[in-house]
């Protein structure tokens, strides 16, 4: 450990005295250095935290207390934490005016007897100095030596984190690339009311896309957060509590860590790409009706598929996003057995047992992306889960980022094509004839001719013109718009397109 002003006072053959206490902490104080000099002004060549001693040269011709305080002033702005003075040399005794100079300012005065060389208190400090620098660069070693042997375990990123929080005697935890806590068997856990100040500082980082460090220190929380991963995508965050700034071998050994980690998990990145190529191969297997080769591969590299009956939910992130089929990885992991994903067609198919789709969604919304579920089915029923949740997925919105299939079925056909956008088509559709406000009596006569099923009489009545010139405008209305009306699929076509503009008989009401 270093030396302090008090270690010094009870080395016995030192032989040195107080001759002013100055401020009690000062004793407990790490030196820095211990050094000699007599200059007026030894300033311009020390540094903060250390002893210099003196004969008192300087005040051989002037020991007046103007002199005695301006000297000792530039050496409490220099930040030289004590003063030791030698008796019997220059000055028999203290000078009384040095006395009261460093009483002012409460800096420690040191008596050295006259047999006390000043080299042997510089020894004695720098032999200190140099037994503290060996012992922390033993400790840093050892704990060097320590991650690296627990790297080879394994569960390797894990040990090496748990080794790290023993030897920083301080909590630590991890995020996935995800944003989301890895829990990890460690002593010492995230304070409570710090959690989700961490946990945000964290999703902050990774949302940045590039490494990156945050030093929080708020609130009695000091924390320092890293990124592992030296390129995009971004692998996690480490988070490291400590009461202060970590010294030179805490850093060396945090710097390690993420090393250490950063690599494995850029390692691993051939074999994330072979899994999520399974994972479709296993989808399609599940496709083909091969129910029992699917969950034999599936369990033997992830765990068990969810039991049926199951929702399938599917996201279509815009290009090829690596970082978020790497984060759906870690989710997938997390929740073994309950959810399964996979890619295909560009899209990313999540199939959950049902009940555990919701788990899905507080890592969607983090991730803005827009999703599509589908009904409860059984793993027979694959194909109609899909094509459920693309359906589904197709009338996801901002305001309504997650659409489930069964609420679309339950609001009706036309409810589903409204929201899908099949106004605009209808718009389309009946472009021929809403150029021309002349046009509106076969736009009329059409809708309620189809609203009375087609009859002609009751929809003559109901406009209040003769049957033949009925038959006229629905003629005219059907040759400018394409159909042929005799056809029941040309007159649903017409009669939703009428619908979706708001342009039924009902709807002018």
């Amino acid at each position: 450990m270093p030396t302090t002003l008090a270690t010094l006072l009870q080395d016995a053959p030192l032989g040195l005295s107080l001759k002013v206490p100055g401020r009690s902490e000062a004793l407990t104080e790490p030196l820095a250095w211990a050094h000699a000099s007599d200059l007026a002004d030894p300033t311009p060549w020390l540094v903060e935290g250390g002893l210099l001693l003196t004969d008192g040269v300087q005040f051989r011709d002037d020991a007046s207390a103007q002199a005695a305080t301006a000297y000792v002033d530039r050496l409490t702005t220099r930040g030289v934490l004590a003063l030791g003075f030698a008796e019997g040399i220059v000055h028999p005794q203290i000078p009384s005016t040095v006395v009261d100079a460093c009483a002012r300012v409460e800096m420690p005065l040191l008596r050295v007897p006259r047999g006390t060389p000043f080299m042997q208190i510089i020894r004695h400090v720098s032999d200190a100095i140099a037994r503290d620098e060996r012992s922390r660069l033993e400790a840093s070693l050892d704990a060097q030596r320590a991650v690296a042997r627990a790297a080879l375990r394994p569960d390797g990123l894990r040990a090496i984190l748990a080794e790290l929080e023993v030897r920083l005697g301080t909590w630590v935890a991890l995020f996935d690339a995800s944003g989301e806590r890895v829990e990890i068997a460690t002593r010492l856990n995230v304070p409570a009311d710090a959690s989700s100040i961490v946990e945000e500082a964290a999703r902050r980082l990774l949302a940045k896309g590039r490494p990156g460090t945050i030093r929080l220190d708020d609130e009695g929380l000091t924390a320092t957060l890293e990124t592992i991963g030296r390129r995009a995508p971004l692998r996690g965050v480490l988070a490291v509590g400590s009461a202060g700034d970590l010294d030179s071998a805490g850093a060396d050994l945090v710097s390690s860590v993420i090393a250490l980690a950063g690599i494995a998990l850029e390692q691993s990145r051939t074999l994330e790409t072979a899994r999520r190529r399974l994972r479709a191969g296993i989808l399609e297997l599940l496709r083909a009706g091969a129910f029992q080769v699917a969950e034999s591969t599936a369990s033997a590299l992830w765990g068990s598929l969810p039991q049926g009956p199951v929702v399938v939910t599917m996201v279509a992130p815009e290009g090829t996003d690596t970082t978020l089929t790497e984060q759906l990885e870690t989710f997938a992991d997390r929740h073994q057995g309950r959810v399964f994903f996979a890619e295909r067609d560009g899209a990313l198919v999540l199939v959950a047992a049902q009940g555990d789709e919701r788990l899905a969604l507080p890592f969607l919304e983090r991730a803005g992306l827009r999703a599509g579920m589908s009904g409860p089915i059984s793993w027979t029923e694959l194909d109609r889960g899909l094509d459920e949740a693309r359906r589904a997925w197709a009338s996801a919105s901002a305001s309504r980022p997650v659409a489930r299939f069964p609420e679309l079925a339950r609001r009706g056909m036309l409810s589903y094509l409204e929201e899908a956008g099949g106004e605009a088509v209808a718009r389309r559709l009946l472009a021929p004839l809403l150029g021309d406000p002349a046009d509106a009596q076969l736009i009329e006569a059409a809708g309620v001719w189809l609203e009375n099923l087609g009859q002609w009489d009751p929809a003559a009545r109901a406009l209040g013109i003769h049957r033949q010139t009925l038959r006229s405008r629905v003629a005219v209305a059907g040759r400018r718009l394409g159909l042929d009306l005799e056809r029941v699929d040309d007159r649903t076509e017409l009669w939703t397109a009428l619908t979706l503009t708001r342009m039924t008989p009902a709807d002018r009401v």
